[in-house]
């Protein structure tokens, strides 16, 4: 814990360094503020104004999130119809102040119910200015918390009765400045579970001959807590470089996989992971997303696409899709879509497939091909034969690629596996601990 105190406290004085804004302001799509949050003087409204006026209301607030006017800075993201500014004229670290603006948003559509637009922001006003009071001060950053904040800032203004009781004071005091923010103390369940779900999206694009060209997997860790006091959970994969030092002297065919770019949760203990790769956190109550990660190597493709397209002449095209599962026998694919791309001057369509049901669908200029259930190392094929209009223009056809959309529960693309899930906690109770796998179609594409 001593560790763990020492890096938190210096991300704050990082913080305080790096992250020192002049003002918050929220404008609309139009480039009138809403909200106008002077944490310090330096600052004027009027040069807030000619922001407005030079990018918001020309609707250039999306193409440069950093702009400079005279010697002001403006750091902005656009969620909606809502430009978040932050405006400076301090040398700030710019990645932190997004990352601010970034928590900002999330903590607001924590309060809205999920929203985050000019509606939302009207009708809530005063709310608004006295979560800013407490986010922030002086500029620099404090807390943003939604769980705390609304211990004693409510939808109807600030919790009186809260406030005046000592130990509810003192309680939320020592969570919004200890080491664990982000977890009250007293949490009580009668069953103690925790819910793993690894979900990954795989992006692959193939060439017409079957060859890939692209291909990685983006993943996502996300835990549902649902334990009894202030428990330490120790979560192992199958990395890499953990094997590597685990399988020293020992026979085994899991050389584990490379993991890249992964992002945490701040609960997330770092020296830990950096040392050991083990990954050490107190976790949140409830949902939340653990880690995100990318891997690039040794990508197992849950389908393979043969597809055959022949052009007869100018008024007739031949197609032919085989789409093979190449997942074992006892999994399963649901909500599988092959799209298939056709001329747009299609005026006749007759389509024969072995499995699923597929039709002709004009504005999206393709064979929509939906199977709700695709069982592993099996194989099923589509035909169709396609008749044109004659067209006065000789433009060729671009010949798009063929999309698929799909879920294979219990199948991890990256072939990234839980180990283990450890907890402790003082009182030493026993978890019921459930691992879900799913994998999806992020941009799943093959060249005809």
């Amino acid at each position: 814990n001593a560790e763990y105190m020492g890096a938190r406290t210096f991300f704050i004085l990082l913080i305080s360094v790096r992250v020192m804004i002049s003002s918050l302001l929220f404008i609309n799509a139009k480039g009138e503020i809403l909200i106008y949050r002077a944490y310090r003087d330096d600052v004027s409204r009027a040069e807030a104004m000619v922001f407005c006026q030079r990018i918001v209301a020309r609707k250039e607030a999306k193409e440069r999130p950093i702009l400079t006017l005279g010697s002001c800075h403006f750091i902005h993201t656009t969620h909606g119809d809502i430009t978040l500014v932050a405006a400076t004229k301090g040398n700030v670290n710019v990645t932190c102040v997004l990352q601010f603006l970034f928590q900002v948003i999330t903590l607001f559509k924590a309060y809205f119910g999920g929203n985050f637009d000019e509606n939302a922001v009207c009708k809530h006003f005063v709310l608004i200015y006295e979560l800013l009071d407490e986010i922030a001060d002086y500029g620099l950053p404090q807390f943003l918390e939604a769980d705390v904040l609304k211990l004693y800032i409510t939808q109807g203004g600030v919790n009186a009765q809260a406030l005046n009781d000592p130990n509810a004071l003192k309680k939320y005091s020592v969570q919004a400045t200890g080491a664990i923010s982000w977890r009250t103390e007293g949490i009580r369940y009668k069953k103690n579970e925790v819910y793993i779900d690894v979900i990954e999206s795989v992006n692959v694009l193939l060439s017409n001959k079957g060859t890939v060209l692209r291909s990685d997997v983006s993943g996502q860790i996300m835990v549902k807590c649902l334990l009894s006091g202030m428990p330490e959970c120790k979560f192992g994969m199958n990395d890499k470089l953990v094997m590597a030092k685990d399988s020293k002297g020992k026979p085994g065919n899991d050389k584990g996989i490379a993991i890249d770019d992964v992002r945490f949760h701040q609960c997330v203990r770092l020296g830990k992971f950096d040392r050991d790769r083990t990954i050490t956190f107190v976790p949140p109550d409830g949902v939340f997303e653990l880690m995100t990660y990318r891997i690039t190597e040794n990508i197992n493709l849950p389908f393979k696409v043969l597809p055959v397209i022949t052009e007869h002449g100018r008024n007739r095209v031949e197609a032919s899709v085989n789409v093979k599962a190449i997942f074992d026998r006892n999994i399963f694919a649901t909500n599988v879509v092959i799209v298939v791309p056709i001329p747009k001057n299609t005026a006749k369509c007759q389509i024969f497939v072995g499995s699923g049901k597929a039709k002709y669908e004009p504005d999206q200029s393709a064979i929509v091909w939906r199977i709700r259930r695709f069982p592993g190392d099996m194989n099923y094929a589509l035909r169709a034969d396609v008749d044109l209009v004659a067209t006065t223009t000789e433009k060729t056809w671009s010949r798009p690629p063929i999309q698929m959309e799909f879920q294979v529960p219990m199948f991890t693309a990256s072939g990234l596996r839980v180990r283990f899930l450890r907890i402790f906690e003082k009182s030493n109770y026993k978890t019921t601990k459930w691992i879900r796998y799913i994998t999806r179609a992020g941009q799943y594409q093959h060249r005809i």
